[in-house]
């Protein structure tokens, strides 16, 4: 693997980039079981349909005990919008049982807890890999964590900063130790914008990226011009 030092100074400067080209995103608190089920509803579609899937749920289903007692046929039908109605209706209804377990239907014991602890915990319910536990700790609870989404691997890998053959799981191992304190919100929410904008999965708008110029992938492109 590349130098670390080299890495880190990588992240620092496409990090600039990123930031004066889309901004300093702002700050959005979340309850953090709201947040694990949003993103839950997100696991394979986009956010247009994990939203209508989240709203469509809680109109019919106001509380989070509705949503744990419901007929499952009928929290599945309301989940559709989302995909995997069948596969997230039954994750959602026994994350919520395992969490009912401890008495109230909520998760703010977790912001007591050290980072690691909750990451354990949120790992331990059925479905919860470290992206979604990560979106927990940064949505909700403020804390320094790094989840990479498709967009986010996508661009990172193409930057070079993500070797070629590591997988999803082993980068989120890696990849936060390259990224500079207190930047993890605005860095991640940045490369997830980059991702939808430009550097998309067919066809990266290259011509037109702000961070070409440490970019592994448009430098092979370059050769071939």
């Amino acid at each position: 693997m590349k130098n670390r030092k080299a890495l880190r100074s990588k992240v620092r400067s496409v990090d600039r980039l990123l930031e004066k080209e889309y901004g300093v995103p702002k700050h959005r608190r979340i309850d953090p079981l709201d947040e694990l089920i949003l993103t839950i509803l997100s696991q394979n579609t986009n956010d247009r349909n994990r939203d209508r899937a989240y709203t469509a749920m809680r109109q019919a289903f106001p509380t989070w005990r509705d949503v744990m007692t419901a007929p499952r046929a009928k929290l599945e039908k309301v989940l559709k919008p989302g995909g995997l109605a069948k596969t997230k209706s039954g994750r959602i209804q026994k994350i919520l049982r395992s969490i009912a377990q401890r008495g109230s239907l909520n998760l703010n014991y977790l912001r007591r807890l050290p980072t690691e602890d909750v990451e354990t915990i949120l790992q331990s319910f059925d479905g919860v890999g470290p992206k979604t536990a990560r979106c927990v700790l940064l949505f909700s609870l403020g804390r320094e964590a790094f989840p990479i989404d498709t967009h986010i691997f996508r661009v990172l890998k193409r930057l070079g900063i993500i070797p070629p053959r590591m997988t999803p799981g082993k980068a989120h191992e890696y990849v936060p130790q390259l990224v500079p304190d207190g930047r993890s919100y605005a860095l991640h929410l940045n490369l997830i914008a980059h991702g939808k904008a430009v550097c998309n999965a067919r066809n990266p708008a290259c011509t037109i990226c702000v961070i070409r110029s440490h970019c592994a992938y448009y430098a092979t492109l370059s050769k071939t011009q």
